[in-house]
C-alpha cells in the first residue's frame, strides 16, 4: 500500500461514518487526489498536438464540438474505470483474466500490445520533434532521449504512488500554462467558437481527423491504468467502501479527481484547435509540428514558439512513462507475467525510432497512430460496461442503470464513426 499518513486519516475517517462540515470535507477530500491527473496526462499527448492543430487550420472551428464531446465521454469513462479498481481492488485487465475465457483474454491482450506499441510511436515521435525545435537535437536521438527520460520518471514510482502523481501533475500544469499564454496571445473568435461546437462534418478528411481527435481524447491504455492505480493510491478501498459513507467518501473524491484532471485535459486540447482556428485556417503551409512552431513565432513572436515546444515536450516526457506503466499493467494482468521494464521499452520504441531513422513525415504518423487509438477504444470499453454493471462484481458499487445506458451510447457512437470511417476510406 502507499498511503500516506494523511490519506490514512481520511479512510479511517470515512469507515467510522463521521459527516464532517462541508469545507473540512472538500479539505478531506484533497489529498485523495491524483490517479485521474496521471491518467489526464495521456489525454494530452503529442498526438492531441498533432489533430488539434491539424484540425483547426484545416476546417477552423468546425471540430471543436468533437473535442467537447471526446472530453465529456472521457469523464464518464474513467470514472468508471477508477470506480472498477475501487470495488474490485484490481484493474481492469486482471478482472477481465478472472471472468472471460482464455481465448477473449489472449485476444484483448494482443490488441492492448498493438495499442501500446501505437501510443509510444505518438509520444517519442513528439518527444523527439520537441528536443529538435528547442535544441537541434537529430530526432532519432531525440527519440531516445524521450525514451529515457520516461524511464525515469516511471522509477519515481519506486518511491510510492505520490511522487509520481506530483511530477506527472507538474508537467501537465507546464503544457496548461503554454497554451494558456498561446491562447490569450492570439485572441479568441467568440463566434467562431459558437459555430464550432454545434455538430457537423467538412467531407471524409475531416471524419479522419475527428476519428484522430477522438482516438487521442478517449485513450485505452489509459482505461487499464487508471483502474491500477486507485486501489494502491486509496489503500484498502474495498475495506473502506463497506460502509455507505464510505463509498460516498471515495466516489467523491475519485469523480472530483476526474472532473478536474480531464476537465483541465479538455481545455488544453480546445485551446489546441481554437489557436489554430485562429491563426491557422486556410493556410495550406500548416501541415507539420514543426510549422505549427514556426507559424506562431511569425504571428505572435518567439514566446509563443518557445511555449508551443516546452509544452511539446513536457506533453512526450510525462505520457511516455504513463504508456510505459500502462504496458506493464496490461501484461500483468492479462497473462500475469512480467518482463524488464528495459525490455519493454526498447520493443515498443523500435517501431517510432524506425519511423524517425527513415525520415518518415512525424505529424502524418502521430495522426494515423491516432486513428488506430480509436479502433482500440472498444476493447477496453466494452468489458469495462460490462464488468462494472454486474452486481457480483461490483457488489454495492455497481453502476446505476443510466449510467451503464450512458456507458452504451458513448461505445456505440464511437463503434458507429470508427465503422463509418473505415467504410468510407475503402470504398
Amino acid at each position: 500500500m502507499y498511503l500516506s499518513k494523511t490519506e490514512a486519516a481520511v479512510l479511517s475517517t470515512t469507515v467510522v461514518g463521521s459527516r464532517p462540515p462541508a469545507v473540512r470535507t472538500r479539505r478531506r477530500l484533497w489529498p485523495l487526489l491524483g490517479p485521474a491527473f496521471v491518467a489526464a496526462v495521456a489525454y494530452v499527448d503529442p498526438g492531441n498536438f498533432a489533430t488539434n492543430f491539424s484540425g483547426g487550420a484545416s476546417f477552423g472551428y468546425t471540430l471543436l464540438w468533437v473535442i467537447v464531446a471526446a472530453n465529456l465521454m472521457a469523464m464518464l469513462i474513467q470514472a468508471l474505470t477508477a470506480k472498477l479498481g475501487l470495488a474490485t481492488g484490481r484493474d481492469l485487465a486482471s478482472n477481465c483474466r478472472a471472468r472471460f475465457p482464455r481465448p477473449v483474454t489472449w485476444g484483448l491482450w494482443a490488441q492492448a500490445e498493438a495499442v501500446a506499441v501505437a501510443t509510444d510511436l505518438a509520444e517519442i515521435v513528439g518527444g523527439a520533434v520537441a528536443l529538435y525545435l528547442l535544441f537541434g537535437v537529430p530526432l532519432p536521438i531525440g527519440g531516445v532521449i524521450t525514451a529515457v527520460v520516461a524511464f525515469v520518471l516511471l522509477a519515481a514510482q519506486s518511491r510510492g504512488y505520490r511522487p509520481f502523481e506530483r511530477v506527472i501533475a507538474g508537467l501537465l500544469l507546464v503544457i496548461g500554462a503554454g497554451f494558456a499564454y498561446t491562447l490569450v496571445a492570439s485572441g479568441v473568435d467568440a463566434g467562431g467558437v459558437a459555430s464550432g461546437l454545434v455538430p457537423g462534418f467538412a467531407g471524409t478528411d475531416s471524419l479522419l481527423l475527428a476519428t484522430g481527435i477522438l482516438g487521442a481524447t478517449v485513450m485505452p491504455h489509459v482505461i487499464y491504468v487508471h483502474s491500477a492505480l486507485t486501489p494502491g493510491r486509496y489503500g484498502d478501498a474495498v475495506t473502506a467502501g463497506r460502509t455507505a459513507g464510505g463509498r460516498r467518501q471515495l466516489l467523491r473524491a475519485q469523480r472530483l479527481d476526474v472532473l478536474l484532471a480531464m476537465g483541465l485535459a479538455g481545455l488544453v486540447n480546445a485551446a489546441m484547435l481554437v489557436i489554430a482556428a485562429q491563426l491557422f485556417t486556410g493556410n495550406a503551409s500548416i501541415s507539420s509540428l514543426e510549422s505549427v512552431h514556426a507559424g506562431l513565432g511569425a504571428q505572435l513572436g518567439s514566446g509563443a514558439a518557445l511555449a508551443f515546444a516546452i509544452a511539446l515536450l513536457a506533453s512526450g516526457f510525462a505520457a511516455s512513462s504513463v504508456g510505459t506503466h500502462a504496458g506493464q499493467v496490461v501484461m500483468a494482468g492479462f497473462l500475469r507475467r512480467h518482463i524488464p521494464v528495459l525490455v519493454r521499452r526498447l520493443i515498443t520504441l523500435a517501431p517510432a525510432l524506425l519511423v524517425l531513422g527513415l525520415g518518415g513525415d512525424p505529424t502524418t504518423a502521430l495522426v494515423w497512430s491516432q486513428v488506430v487509438l480509436s479502433f482500440g477504444i472498444p476493447f477496453a470499453l466494452v468489458p469495462l460496461l460490462w464488468l462494472t454493471s454486474r452486481r457480483d462484481v461490483m457488489g454495492a458499487w455497481v453502476n446505476r442503470r443510466i449510467t451503464t445506458l450512458a456507458g452504451a451510447v458513448v461505445a456505440a457512437l464511437i463503434i458507429g464513426l470508427n465503422g463509418y470511417l473505415l467504410v468510407s476510406v475503402v470504398l
